[in-house]
């Protein structure tokens, strides 16, 4: 459990294989006592014959060193935080090509990313792709950061009458991603400047795109039913809740669990935080999934995340 000026954090992390044959999820998380500066980074691997545990493994580890390096720095100049998270994703980035530059048969080999840095009550992320980072505040849970993949355009033009809602549940290209670390250009960062601002009593959980197969009441049932509960806890529970389920598609599953209590003696004040709005898609895109052969527009996102990611 690390210790800021004003608040506690207990943190766990759990892994499970789900139904895939290959672990293609990553994660490390590092709290340690009197350090000032929290670290989790988390990684979803895409790219068959193991190329996407190849590249989980590249991004974590790329990521993770970059920000432990520079952690006294940042503990001491919170302003390059954001900087030092896009350095790291771009250096990540780099490795991942030259790996595939390396090795010609992990070509088109990817990987999602998330990763958070806590100081004090401060909390920083960067996302890549479709691994999420939930906030559980008030008895509500939120997703904090972008989706990058074509699943909310699809749930905005089903909320909107374009299509039905089980045209828009099962599309086939509804997993398809909009942004990952390929060792391209990296179309869509999730960074925000400013840090989110901690709480007591708030619970924040970084996963990779295989607890989603749950529903989010779901979720926050089990992250809300017992205030006492401790984060290793709460993290088998929710990896106990994939198992039940039996889904026959069950993807990987990587998670990190972070509950922030008030230090003895010390008061955070609270004051609501607002949810973002749903992105709009374009006319275009809207136009286009409604012709038949909407899957051809995404044909070369879909090949690396269908069927890989899930």
């Amino acid at each position: 459990m690390l210790s800021g000026p004003r608040l506690s954090f207990d943190v766990a992390s759990a892994l499970n294989q789900g139904r895939r044959e290959n672990q293609e999820d990553a994660i490390v998380a590092d709290f340690p006592i009197g350090a000032g500066v929290g670290l989790v980074v988390l990684a979803d691997g895409m790219g068959g014959h193991q190329a996407g545990e190849v590249a989980s493994k590249i991004v974590v580890t790329e990521v993770f060193s970059e920000l432990k390096l520079r952690s006294t720095e940042l503990a001491n100049h919170p302003e390059l935080v954001t900087e030092a998270l896009r350095n790291a994703a771009m250096a990540a980035n780099d490795c991942v090509r030259h790996h595939t530059t390396k090795h010609p048969a992990t070509e088109g080999m990817g990987s999602t990313l998330i990763a958070l840095v806590q100081m004090d009550d401060a909390l920083w992320w960067i996302s890549v792709g479709d691994s999420v980072l939930y906030l559980i505040r008030d008895g509500k849970l939120r997703q904090l950061n972008e989706d990058h993949s074509l699943a909310p355009q699809i749930d905005y033009m089903v909320k909107q009458g374009m299509m039905t809602e089980e045209a828009g549940r099962n599309h086939p290209d509804r997993n398809c991603l909009t942004s990952a670390l390929l060792g391209e250009e990296i179309s869509q960062i999730d960074c925000p400047e400013k840090p989110l601002k901690l709480r007591p009593g708030d619970t924040i959980v970084a996963a990779s795109d295989g607890l989603p197969f749950l529903k989010r009441k779901d979720i926050l049932r089990i992250l809300s039913e017992d205030s006492h509960a401790e984060s290793s806890e709460l993290a088998n529970r929710l990896v106990r809740a994939l198992k039940a389920l039996n889904h026959p598609d069950q993807d990987n599953v990587c998670l990190s669990v972070i509950r922030v209590t008030p230090k003895a003696g010390s008061e955070i004040p609270m004051r609501p935080e607002a949810a973002a709005p749903p992105p709009e898609p374009t006319p275009e895109t809207a136009e286009k999934f409604k012709r038949r052969d909407s899957g051809k527009l995404f044909g070369r996102l879909r090949s690396l995340s269908t069927g890989l990611l899930r």
